[in-house]
Parts: structure tokens; C-alpha cells; sequence
């Protein structure tokens, strides 16, 4: 039996969390005994979770000063939070799950049963790190991509474009490595959209810095740094040269 841990300065939310978790019948112990950073960094350390659920604002310091404090983190873990765009899009670089407050049940058991399908593999302290490090509004985001046999942080300048391959996304690096993420192109598209990349066609995601030119030839293509020829559709011809204008 799994055991998941609740954290959270709000009692209310934690026996919410408690009686949805229970109503979903899977084979899990429950536990409330996180209401602060302290209490739920000692809860952590007795009570050994597979499964953790964690408020980011709470009196004496936030979810994300705990996990620091936290040697191994061999859990899954499932922030809890009111919207907040910094810590969300973090978490979302980090490839890390969260539910927002007021919690929503289907949202809730979604997210649990995504973390009870990967509790025994391999937990990557890298992703942790790529979180502290998106946490600094200073610093560029790394973006966290993980495969079935790997967890890879990459800078978003390493990444040259992105292709849509049904439900999967390729990812084409600077080094000629090729990474394939079970994650949707829609998905990757409104993380990077503000970071230099740009959707050309429906199965292309581009990196601008990676532009070698514009071909006029055979519809319209934009010939990339890797050699790739990405179709550009015509949708899309009048933002792309206003972008190219601003580089």
C-alpha cells in the first residue's frame, strides 16, 4: 500500500484532499499531519511517503524551501496551489505536476493516478534542481523533457526546433541529439512562445536564433541551422516576417 502525505497550512484542504483521495478507492494510506514547512518536512522524514502533496504558500516559508531542506526525495510530488504565473510556469519547465486551487476532483484524481503510474521508477534529483533554478526570475529557464529511459534538462538555447509526431513531440539539439517526449506540440508551444520560438505549420515548432533563411521555393520553407527545410503555412506568413523584423 502507497502511502501519500498531505501538506498544507489550511486543514480544510487537507481533509478535502483526504476525503477525495478515499472516495477514489485506490490501495493508499492517507496522511495529514503536514501543516507548515516544519511539520511537513518532519512528516517527510518519519513517515517516508511514496506520494507527496504540497501547498506552496504556508506561514513559515513555502513548498518549494521545504523540498530544499529534504535530502532524497524519493516521492512523487504534486504541488497544491492558488494561481500564481511565476511558480506555475516553473513547475511546468521542470516537468513537475500540480493542481490549482479550489481543487477540483477529476483534476485531483488525474494527477494522482499520474503519479501512482510512475512511483517506482527512478526519481531524478535533476529535475528538482532545473525547479530552483526556474524559480529565479533572472536566470533563462532550463526545460526539463523526460522519455521513457531519461530525464533531460536542456537550455532553451540548445533547442533548435521541435516537431509534432502525433501525441509525441521531437525535440532536434544543437549537439544533433534527438529527444522524443510523449507530450503534445500544443503543450511545449505555450511554454516557449514567449522565449523565442515560434509554431510555423502544425507539426513545426521553431527556434528563431536558429534561422538561416527564408526559401520562397515549393510553398514556402524556413531552412534552419541543422539543415532542416520546416513548411512555413500561409496562416502563419505575415506574424513570422513581423517577428523576423524584430530580431
Amino acid at each position: 500500500m502507497k502511502r501519500i502525505l498531505i501538506i498544507d497550512d489550511e486543514k480544510r484542504i487537507r481533509d478535502f484532499v483526504k476525503r477525495m483521495v478515499d472516495s477514489f478507492a485506490f490501495d493508499v494510506e492517507v496522511y495529514t499531519d503536514g501543516e507548515n514547512v516544519e511539520t511537513g518536512l518532519k512528516a517527510i522524514q518519519e513517515l517516508k511517503p511514496d506520494i507527496v502533496f504540497l501547498d506552496i504558500q504556508m506561514p513559515d516559508g513555502t513548498g518549494f524551501d521545504l523540498l530544499n531542506q529534504v535530502g532524497e526525495k524519493n516521492f512523487e510530488l504534486i504541488f497544491i496551489t492558488a494561481f500564481q504565473e511565476y511558480a506555475i510556469m516553473a513547475i511546468k519547465f521542470s516537468a513537475l505536476d500540480y493542481i490549482l486551487k479550489p481543487i477540483d476532483a477529476e483534476e485531483l484524481k488525474t494527477a494522482l493516478q499520474n503519479a501512482l503510474d510512475t512511483i517506482d521508477f527512478k526519481k531524478e534529483e535533476t529535475q528538482y534542481e532545473a525547479l530552483t533554478h526556474n524559480l529565479n526570475t533572472h536566470q533563462k529557464r532550463k526545460l526539463v523533457l523526460k522519455t521513457q529511459e531519461s530525464v533531460h534538462v536542456v537550455d532553451l538555447n540548445e533547442i533548435i526546433r521541435c516537431e509534432a509526431d502525433k501525441n509525441y513531440t521531437f525535440f532536434y539539439l544543437n549537439s544533433g541529439k534527438k529527444i522524443l517526449v510523449s507530450r503534445t506540440l500544443k503543450d511545449f508551444e505555450l511554454l516557449l512562445a514567449n522565449h523565442g520560438f515560434f509554431r510555423v505549420q502544425q507539426s513545426h515548432l521553431i527556434n528563431l536564433e536558429y534561422i538561416v533563411r527564408y526559401d520562397k521555393s515549393e510553398g514556402g520553407s524556413v531552412i534552419m541551422k541543422d539543415g532542416a527545410a520546416v513548411p512555413l503555412s500561409t496562416a502563419k506568413k505575415e506574424q513570422f516576417f513581423q517577428l523576423l523584423e524584430n530580431l
